[in-house]
């Protein structure tokens, strides 16, 4: 992976770059951003800079037989910890080694993919991988061993959020004390998931989104897209380049979304004054259940975009305002009933209902509470 193949963030490759040039590679080191901002692609590009001893700002110049098994994400010294699941295949106590061939197809075919593409990847998009304490133990397995090549040994640990507690106090141990040359780059969406005890340890690098003239010309240049539709996409994306991918091959979730939401706040709507609507709430509380956990967390995510977009069309706020809907619903007559008194408690909501999911609640009763919610919520005054 070539810093040259990372879109954008090139405050972040020259730091990157300039620490290594000076000798100065901290052991531990925390990418926090969007999986669409580059986090995963630039930690590649990082641990191949660094083990291939290139130099001058990009992946040049060092061994070339090096950067070949980088290209095929196959050198002995690069290790990969990601959150798994059981699958037909592995039954019980699933570890990253276990899905190695999955995982490079998919970051071969796409770098910037999230965490729900990753599962759907592997057919466990109904359940929730996570990083246990199985992972830890190889993760120590893997870094006991001398490098084999004689320099740095780098274990990238992906969606590092999604590891357990027995994990992650098996981890802090081994940041306290790591091995001689060994790199931790830890990478995670959110940062607050992560435990105090470990982000104290690790020097932290914030990704901001990307710029829409770099999403734009990343959408010429890798896709051919044409202008007028690579500029719109930008906008859309909100710097977000797994998104701006979703819009482009039509591939997302946004679709069957967007016919949940308008179900949703339709049927919450007449709850009021038709009694009736309440098992209409009841049955779309148990479509909204069948899906999986992570599909479950997406769709409140968009929820939570859709309100706010509708607010600030509400305030006239549409140079703002990029959502473009696929089922023919208004945005601009939706609007007014969302507005100051409402979205606070709207959104305080569905973020306490996507809270409950995360932790196995049950779905059902979850999203049917959301929705009683969400009936008083769209009556309230301005």
């Amino acid at each position: 992976m070539l810093f040259s193949n990372v879109i954008g963030q090139d405050f972040i490759k020259n730091h990157l770059t300039t620490s290594v040039d000076a000798g100065r590679i901290a052991h531990a080191q925390l990418f926090i951003g969007l999986s669409g901002t580059g986090v995963l692609p630039m930690a590649i590009a990082y641990a191949q800079y660094i083990l291939c001893n290139n130099a001058q700002g990009e992946n040049e110049g060092g061994s070339q037989a090096c950067n070949l098994k980088f290209e095929h994400l196959s050198h002995p010294d690069l290790h990969f910890a990601f959150p798994v699941a059981t699958t037909p295949e592995v039954k019980s106590h699933p570890v990253s080694n276990n899905f190695m061939r999955e995982w490079r197809s998919f970051i071969t075919e796409n770098p910037y993919g999230d965490l729900f593409k990753w599962h759907q990847h592997l057919g466990i998009e109904k359940k929730q991988g996570q990083i246990g304490v199985d992972e830890a133990s190889e993760i120590n397995k893997a870094l006991a061993l001398k490098a084999y090549e004689g320099g740095y040994k780098v274990m990238i640990i992906w969606a590092v959020d999604k590891m357990n507690t027995a994990g992650s106090n098996k981890l802090l141990k081994l940041l306290e004390e790591p091995p001689a040359k060994t790199l931790f780059i830890l990478i995670s969406e959110n940062e607050d998931s992560i435990i105090d005890t470990i982000k104290s340890r690790c020097q932290v690098l914030h990704f901001p989104r990307l710029s829409e003239p770099q999403i734009a010309d990343a959408l010429i240049t890798k896709h051919k897209t044409p202008d007028a539709e690579a500029h719109k996409i930008a906008h859309q994306a909100q710097g977000d380049y797994q998104q701006a991918m979703h819009l482009l091959h039509h591939d997302g979730d946004d679709i069957q979304f967007e016919k949940w939401f308008v179900t949703w706040v339709r049927t919450a709507f007449q709850a009021k004054g038709k009694k009736e609507a309440v098992l209409g709430l009841m049955e779309w509380s148990e479509i909204i259940a069948k899906s999986g956990r992570e599909t479950q967390k997406n769709f409140l995510a968009y929820c939570v975009q859709f309100f706010r977009q509708a607010l600030l069309k509400n305030y006239k706020a549409n140079d703002l305002v990029f959502m473009e809907t696929e089922t023919g619903f208004d945005l601009s007559k939706f609007a007014p009933f969302v507005h100051n008194n409402n979205i606070f408690p709207i959104v305080e909501a569905i973020q306490e209902a996507s809270y409950h999911i995360e932790r196995n609640g049950n779905a059902k009763i979850i999203m049917t509470d959301l929705s009683i919610k969400l009936t008083r919520f769209l009556h309230r005054k301005s």
